[in-house]
């Protein structure tokens, strides 16, 4: 078995079989010709499965090591279809700081449609096993969390879903398959925002589910070609040739943010700096014992909401946009885009202020990264 980042180039189980070409083809094909009566072929309508797509979701469950991938039109995509393997009752208990677009589509779409959330502080297994219910059918983490970094132990959480007979679902989004193997660790359900390190440019939306089991995977299967929310072949072809670089990419990106944290951290402008590579973050042991990288990922708190609006309109290198996980360095206002639709209490409560902004290391040089950021400080 290879190791993960020779699979980004060469996965074993997907073999080249499109005429010897190094790179899999964009089929642009809508419907397929069948072979005859009872004669099934392989492929027959693209909203099912198309040979694109095929190679890329065998390439993502081989690095997640799942049974099986399916590829979506966007990180929500898939996540909305994956809300209904659960039928319409039951109970699912959530991490409490989660991607805004998540929590968004628990209470705004799945809750409404009969689903009951219960969010809780994820970084004590206790607090999940005190919130298991008869009807509990899941315990949906992310880990490290959007924009906290707040760490799961995910070991603890399969053990603790497990024993109530639910499944644990990881949006592994963060550390990408090369950083952290929650399938490995006992979760049932890896779940991905493609756009971000698998694709790694900016250029295009996508999202993944990874199943540990066939079973699974064909109750996935079953719902995505009903819901029909799947990835276009030409943005597969673009996904897939992201995955390529994602090792070089990441060991870049994370060794950029580790320089960036460090440099922020002793910054008098700075009241504190979010990281999971730091010996004193709460998460650090469980960090170091289930992943084997921090990540390209941090957030900081100013020392004042000027100072944070100061940074975003000052920066060269840094790009004031959404997303991350790209080879661009972003820096994102969380309080006004990706947790704008969250209740201003919550949000408080769980230190996403006016002062706070979270940082998506890309490849750039890090001195200039650092000069980038010590100038905006300094204005």
């Amino acid at each position: 078995m290879f190791e993960k980042d020779t699979v980004c180039v060469h996965p074993t189980r997907c073999p080249r079989s499109f005429y010897g070409s190094i790179t899999t083809p964009v089929f642009a094909a809508a419907t397929f010709v069948h072979k005859g009566v009872d004669r099934e072929s392989e492929y027959s309508y693209s909203r099912l499965q198309n040979p694109t797509r095929a190679a890329l979701e065998s390439r993502v469950a081989e690095l997640e090591g799942g049974a099986d991938a399916v590829a979506f039109a966007s990180g929500m995509a898939a996540e909305t279809t994956l809300m209904n393997i659960f039928g319409s009752s039951g109970h699912i208990i959530a991490g409490d700081d989660l991607y805004g677009g998540t929590l968004r589509m628990f209470r705004h779409i799945a809750g409404p449609a009969g689903l009951r959330f219960d969010f809780t502080d994820a970084t004590s297994p206790g607090n999940i096993r005190s919130r298991l219910r008869p009807d509990t059918k899941a315990v949906y983490v992310e880990t490290p969390s959007n924009p906290t970094m707040q760490v799961t132990d995910i070991a603890a959480a399969a053990e603790i879903a497990h024993s109530a007979g639910a499944l644990l679902i990881v949006d592994n989004t963060f550390l990408s398959p090369l950083f952290q193997q929650p399938l490995a660790l006992g979760a049932d359900i890896v779940v991905h925002s493609g756009t971000k390190y698998l694709g790694g440019h900016n250029d295009t939306l996508a999202g993944f589910l990874v199943m540990k089991t066939p079973e699974l995977a064909e109750k996935v299967r079953f719902y995505a070609k009903t819901v029909g929310a799947c990835l276009a072949p030409f943005d597969c072809f673009l996904v897939e040739r992201g995955i390529k670089t994602l090792a070089v990419r990441l060991e870049k990106q994370a060794a950029n943010a580790e320089k960036i944290a460090r440099f922020l951290r002793e910054r008098p402008e700075v009241r504190k700096v979010y990281y999971i590579g730091f010996p004193d973050h709460p998460g650090y042991e469980v960090t170091k014992r289930q992943c084997s990288g921090f990540g390209g990922m941090l957030s900081l708190e100013t020392d004042t909401p000027e100072r944070a609006r100061k940074i975003l309109s000052s920066v060269k290198l840094f790009q004031y946009a959404e997303s991350l996980g790209g080879v661009d360095s972003l820096i994102t206002y969380p309080m006004c885009q990706t947790h704008a639709d969250v209740p201003e209490e919550e949000r408080l409560r769980r230190g996403i202020n006016d002062r706070f902004l979270r940082i998506s290391a890309g490849i750039e040089n890090a001195a200039d990264l650092i000069a980038d950021l010590r100038s905006a400080l300094e204005k």
